[in-house]
């Protein structure tokens, strides 16, 4: 379902009306708003110094162009005051309240607070602003990363195995996504190990169900066969390693394999580019052929239209936008390409040799001159392999702020596989992915068996 925001004329609105916004400020953030200001020296010195306290006045901007009064409006006046700096990592609550109408001048005063977890003050403003005078209704594509968990809110917790959860990040990220009511967890793994941890981090596991092991393969095993009864309904990897965890899925005994290959896609939203797209492999397949390709593009053709994309757009990557014989990449692209059009590959438009510029920039294919149904509208971007997915994927991650969401996908059962490396987000944000995933996929099973041409 594509959002939609919807703004308020004047007659709309009366005093007292009141939105919010929580945030919390970080790194990331910091760095995006040094490439803005062209200031190196965002630091937490900076931070300390009040440099970043305006920072609240841009999310009484967010909620004013987005809700109140919202498309449209027109901000005229502006009085703030800062009481104290923003901490990295802090969440805050922005809220925006209607004080005043001044009809005569189709104008509203807002009043403006942003308040920390304790409710004392960091920041106020007396904002007047211009009300729309027409009424507008704007459709926009999802993209950050938040709208996921938001969309999970109303679902029943997802029966998820957590396995092997033995150090503070395997459990603390399952205990998060039962604190956001995304899963009802069951932990498997040595019993005494799981507790030790939890009494580390004040966890109270009294309404957490465990299963226990011996050790790390016991756990995948376990999980695997968990999974395979449809005891649990996801799979996500704890503290053990990505071979022990995988190993399981794939054994034949434990009948989780469908008949296509097992592939990782990653959801990714960028704060520079307004749309969100899946980018698949990063993580699993080290070098695929055309066939394995194939599977591939499939996968992540089903989570795309699981999470509401009706007809995703899908760019086999080169470094050309054309045919050469000498550039294996490009000719992969081609024939994937001419499967698709042959009903090989079902439910998206798939289109190759694309580079990366064409896939995602619709004025770069006007400038060279290539016509694609695909171009600047890519939704699902195809690297030829694990090397160019795994860059691109952390440059985007880690120089770019990106958001990301992964799961391993062409299982009986999502299975959620996130990096060592990967932040407490990052691994919330899959969590959410695999819900949405699993919820859309129970109520039309049709998803996971396309009709395709052999």
């Amino acid at each position: 379902m594509t959002p939609v925001i919807e703004n308020k004329t004047l007659d709309e609105i009366r005093v007292g009306d009141s939105v919010s916004i929580d945030r919390s400020l970080n790194r990331a953030d910091l760095r995006l708003w040094a490439a803005l200001t062209g200031n190196p020296n965002l630091d937490d010195h900076f931070v300390e110094a009040r440099g970043v306290s305006t920072w609240a006045t841009s999310l009484f901007v967010t909620l004013i162009g987005a809700n109140l009064p919202g498309i449209g409006s027109t901000i005229e006046a502006a009085t703030t005051r800062y009481h104290r700096p923003v901490a990295i990592g802090e969440p805050v609550t922005a809220r925006i309240t209607v004080k005043e109408i001044r009809r005569d001048k189709g104008s509203l005063v807002l009043d403006c607070h942003c308040l920390d977890s304790a409710g004392a003050l960091i920041a106020d403003a007396l904002i007047e602003v211009a009300a729309p005078k027409a009424k507008l209704r704007k459709e926009y594509a999802g993209h950050r990363l938040e709208e996921l968990v938001d969309r999970c809110r109303g679902l029943p917790p997802m029966p998820t195995a957590v396995v092997h959860p033995c150090s503070a990040d395997a459990l603390m990220g399952a205990v998060e996504a039962v604190n956001h009511k995304l899963i009802a967890p069951i932990l498997v793994g040595p019993e005494d190990k799981i507790r030790k941890v939890a009494a580390a981090q004040n966890v109270d596991l009294a309404d957490y169900r465990i299963v226990a092991t011996a050790d790390a393969e016991e756990s995948a095993t376990k999980a695997a066969l968990m999974a395979a009864r449809g005891e649990a309904s996801a799979l996500m990897k704890g503290s053990l390693h990505t071979d022990q965890f995988m190993h399981a899925i794939v054994a034949k005994e434990n009948h989780l394999r469908t008949n296509r290959l097992l592939s990782h896609c990653m959801l990714v939203s960028l704060p520079t580019y307004a749309r969100r797209v899946i980018i698949s492999d990063a993580a699993i397949n080290i070098a695929p052929d055309i066939d394995q390709k194939k599977d591939i593009i499939q996968n992540a053709i089903i989570l795309a239209r699981a999470i509401g994309i009706e007809l995703p757009k899908v760019a086999v990557l080169s470094a050309v936008e054309v045919v050469r014989t000498k550039m294996p990449s490009s000719m992969d692209a081609a024939v994937l390409a001419k499967m698709a059009d042959r009903n090989q590959i079902a439910g998206g438009i798939v289109d190759g040799p694309l580079d990366l510029d064409i896939a995602v920039d619709a004025e770069s294919a006007r400038i060279k001159g290539v016509k694609s149904p695909v171009a600047g509208q890519a939704d699902i971007l195809i690297p030829p392999n694990i090397d160019a997915g795994n860059m691109m994927y952390k440059e985007l991650s880690f120089m770019s702020d990106a958001q990301g969401a992964g799961i391993v996908m062409g299982a009986k059962v999502p299975l959620i596989l996130t990096s060592r490396s990967d932040g407490a987000d990052t691994r919330m944000f899959s969590t959410a992915l695999a819900v949405l995933f699993a919820d859309a996929t129970a109520k039309d099973p049709a998803l996971l068996h396309p009709a395709v041409s052999e």
